[in-house]
């Protein structure tokens, strides 16, 4: 069985600095496209950002410069470090990943979701 599960959500300010971390389960990171999704209230689903086998990242052009996508394959755990947050980024970010395509990514793909994690900035 599949599990993601998201960590590191809250409260900040604009300007501030949060860490999510989304630990897997029944999946190998090291051989998936992992990625982040994020949804605000009346806005659709987004991609934010995802990284394939290699460690080959994607970002969505709204986060370019200031979000940053790792993974530890060992720990099978995958990162969104999250600085320079403005208000806009308010929202539940879900941890993702796609495990149909040996590990590369094809836009944003997934089919594994993990239950989010809230990221609220307040200005």
């Amino acid at each position: 069985q599949v599990q993601l599960v998201e960590s590191g959500g809250g409260s900040v300010q604009a300007g501030g600095s949060l860490r999510l971390s989304c630990a897997a389960s029944g999946i190998a990171s090291s051989r998936s496209c992992m990625g982040w999704f994020r949804q605000a209230p009346g806005k659709e689903h987004e991609g934010v950002g995802n990284i394939n086998r290699n460690g080959i990242i994607n970002y969505a052009d709204s986060v370019k410069g200031r979000f940053s996508i790792s993974k530890d394959d060992a720990k099978n755990t995958l990162y969104l470090q999250m600085d320079s947050l403005k208000p806009e980024d308010t929202a539940m970010y879900y941890c993702a990943a796609d495990s149909t395509r040996e590990g590369y990514c094809k836009q944003w793909g997934a089919n594994y979701w993990g239950q989010g994690t809230q990221v609220t900035v307040s200005s």
